[in-house]
């Protein structure tokens, strides 16, 4: 935990995205890159010097066999103060309107009753759980499925909800989130979606893992050309502060 602590910091502070003061929200799936967040974060404020405060909100999307009960108790333990938002997202795409592909209308409603939570709680900055390989992935599949050179941005600011994202886990690999959710036993809360692991995303990650064998350094030298281009926003404060080879690699 002490790398991730360490590489979520150095994100933070390349990319300037907590400041003094702020109550920072972390969109709290249940998944391990989501807890594992929040477990940096939470450890993060006790000794940034920026003092900042760290709050748990999860989207109940209403599935049955989805306990929360873990994340809360979780919460209790980092000092960290929980917010369920119960929902009927999961009735409304596989019931009511019965999509067949539900990926892109869930995020959507889901954003959206996370954002109205943090409006209604006052708080204008979320924190969420995407990864180093989650961009190395996203940057691929926008160029396969619509042709352009693009990626979500370390820090969003969206002006219609007055909310900030930020993504302090860019300098993480995922190898190193599961390693500590496994070592931390995090309370990972399983995903009953029945579009789970059948999505483009899935095989972008598995086309990524075959292209590794002939290409071991893919992630890296995409991940770097991103920094470099660079993609909208995505230069940091220091251009040479990139995430090392052995501190990113699988």
């Amino acid at each position: 935990m002490k790398k991730i602590l360490s590489l979520t910091r150095r994100c933070v502070e390349d990319y300037d995205m907590i400041q003094a003061g702020d109550r920072v929200a972390v969109g709290v799936s249940g998944g391990k890159d989501s807890l594992t967040l929040l477990a940096a974060l939470a450890r993060l404020s006790r000794f940034y010097p920026q003092p900042f405060t760290v709050e748990a909100f999860t989207v109940d999307m209403g599935m049955a066999g989805m306990d929360f009960s873990g994340v809360e108790d979780f919460c209790k333990e980092l000092g960290v103060p929980f917010h369920r938002i119960p929902t009927q997202i999961s009735h409304v795409i596989f019931e009511t309107r019965k999509e067949k592909n539900p990926c892109a209308l869930c995020a959507k409603m889901r954003r959206g009753s996370l954002h109205q939570a943090l409006v209604e709680q006052g708080i204008h900055k979320v924190a969420l759980g995407h990864h180093y390989d989650d961009a190395v992935e996203t940057f691929f599949l926008s160029l396969f499925y619509e042709g352009r050179l693009s990626c979500f941005q370390p820090v969003t600011y969206l002006d219609r909800s007055d909310v900030t994202q930020i993504r302090p886990l860019l300098y993480v690999s995922e190898s190193m989130i599961r390693d500590a959710a496994r070592r931390l036993d995090l309370p990972v809360v399983h995903n009953p979606c029945p579009a789970d692991g059948y999505t483009k995303r899935q095989e972008v990650k598995e086309l990524i893992v075959r292209l590794e064998g002939q290409y071991p350094k893919l992630k890296e030298y995409v991940f770097s050309a991103m920094q470099r281009l660079p993609l909208g926003d995505w230069g940091p404060r220091e251009l040479k502060r990139r995430p090392p080879t052995e501190e990113v690699g699988e």
